[in-house]
């Protein structure tokens, strides 16, 4: 049995909080099953150090992006090209829209998300996209911009079974987060019984959004295991059949070996 941390953010942990090193993280999730993660770039800042982790480790991979909501050095295609010209870089994200934290005219982080997805078609790496109360814009810009001729993940999911449909359509996988586990998120569990199972997959979000029954402390890797746990019982299957499937959906997506 074997887990994947689809999306963390490594880099942002709170060591100090957890109590140990990063090394010390990744033992946790070696003990709890966790042998692989995608460690996510949400600037330009800081992206050194997101390539940095992933090259220091073999089992952890790295994306290059900018988050809709970032303000800092706006990425042009030609950067994010070149910036992806890596082995251990296995994504373009995270990207998309996010009008919850925005306001005013956001034609910028409209043109930041097409730019995006030129990048995924110029290099052939999946999307890594994150929205929020943007569905509508979200994807009439993934139909415009050809999103479904690479695909990627809804990470982070939190739409409508709606919008989650029509990823599906569009080629795109749809990521559960602790999010899930929410004594508040009722709708999104019916959304976790729906996708199919070859096309899931989970991340924690590392260091947010601390699933049940962790609530309270510092998020990282290891605890991917209690949103795996939920949906397995939400879905009535057992947990080993959603580490497995989840677990090939990953390197089936962005064509990474399985854990050994």
């Amino acid at each position: 049995m074997s887990l994947i941390d689809s999306h963390c953010h490594l880099d942002r942990l709170a060591l100090d909080k957890i109590g140990t090193d990063l090394d010390g993280v990744l033992a946790q999730a070696q003990e709890n099953g966790v042998d692989q993660m995608l460690c996510v770039s949400i600037n330009l800042e800081n992206f050194p150090e997101v390539l940095r982790i992933s090259h220091c480790y073999e089992n952890i991979f790295s994306s290059v992006g900018v988050h809709p909501s970032d303000d800092g050095e706006e990425p042009t295609l030609e950067q994010l090209i070149k910036l992806a010209d890596d082995p251990k870089i296995i994504a373009i994200g995270e990207t998309g829209l996010d009008y919850f934290y925005n306001e005013g005219d956001l034609e910028w982080q409209r043109e930041r998300f097409r730019v995006h997805i030129r990048a995924s078609r110029e290099t052939k790496k999946p999307l890594i996209i994150h929205t929020r109360d943007a569905e509508a814009d979200t994807l009439a810009i993934m139909r415009e911009e050809g999103a479904d001729q690479i695909g990627g993940v809804m990470h982070c999911f939190t739409g409508s079974l709606e919008m989650a449909q029509q990823c599906l359509e569009l080629g795109f996988y749809i990521s559960f987060s602790g999010i899930v586990t929410f004594r508040n998120a009722d709708d999104l569990r019916e959304v976790a019984k729906m996708v199919p199972e070859d096309r899931m997959l989970i991340e924690t979000d590392a260091p947010y959004l601390t699933p049940v029954p962790k609530r309270g402390k510092p998020n990282h890797p290891a605890m991917v295991r209690h949103v795996a746990e939920h949906i397995a019982e939400l879905r009535g299957v057992p947990f080993e059949q959603i580490a497995a499937v989840t677990s090939a959906n990953f390197q089936r997506l962005f064509k990474t070996p399985l854990p050994s």
